[in-house]
């Protein structure tokens, strides 16, 4: 598959998640986005279990196909691709909490390596050049800052009563993280083809 089809999933990924958990929310008795756990639509036994956990798996094969595609732009474009590797840490992480639902010990220490995922921006910081990839300092700056949010579900005297809400801050990083890449991984690779086929003349 194409590496500019590949980068498009950065747009897909998001929407099947949000779309899942608002299914799922809808089909739970007395959940609220607000106070519950997103994993507590995929608990065992519960008649969203299946959906949740087929939406998880879908959705980290595909973020792996998702970095397979912007590898191969950052390459061609001359970008670290260290950022985008850091990725990974949420398609396993995705995975391992899809096959391995609540209430067993393996969702949250398969779960964690997710909390590497701000790394993703972090680095992009200072490993991407704002004249290949613009705006990518205010851009990842954004995203980095609104993930590293979902990490104030580990401080309970903040927002106590609103655990759900602290998790979809993470939720709501990623998506526009992903959405972004998108973006502006299309627009390299367009670029990379335009000056390929500017050498061939």
């Amino acid at each position: 598959m194409k590496s500019s089809r590949l980068a498009y999933l950065g747009f897909i990924i998001p929407p099947i998640f949000w779309i899942t958990i608002a299914i799922c929310g809808l089909m739970t008795e007395g959940y609220s986005h607000l106070t519950n756990m997103v994993s507590e639509l995929g608990t065992i036994g519960t008649k969203t279990q299946y959906i949740f956990t087929f939406s998880l798996v879908v959705i980290s094969v595909l973020s792996i196909l998702f970095v397979v595609g912007l590898c191969r732009i950052a390459k061609r474009s001359g970008l670290s691709i260290t950022p985008i590797l850091l990725i990974l840490t949420f398609s396993f992480s995705i995975l391992g909490a899809g096959i391995f639902p609540l209430p067993l010990k393996l969702h949250g220490i398969l779960g964690s390596p997710c909390m590497l995922l701000p790394l993703s921006p972090l680095l992009s910081l200072f490993l991407w050049r704002e004249s290949t990839i613009r705006n990518i300092k205010i851009a990842a700056a954004i995203s980095a800052a609104v993930i590293s949010l979902g990490f104030l579900t580990l401080t309970p005297e903040v927002l106590d009563s609103y655990f759900g809400l602290k998790q979809r801050f993470f939720h709501i990083g990623w998506s526009l993280w992903f959405i972004y890449l998108s973006v502006k991984f299309i627009e390299l690779d367009k670029a990379s083809a335009a000056s390929k086929k500017m050498a061939d003349k």
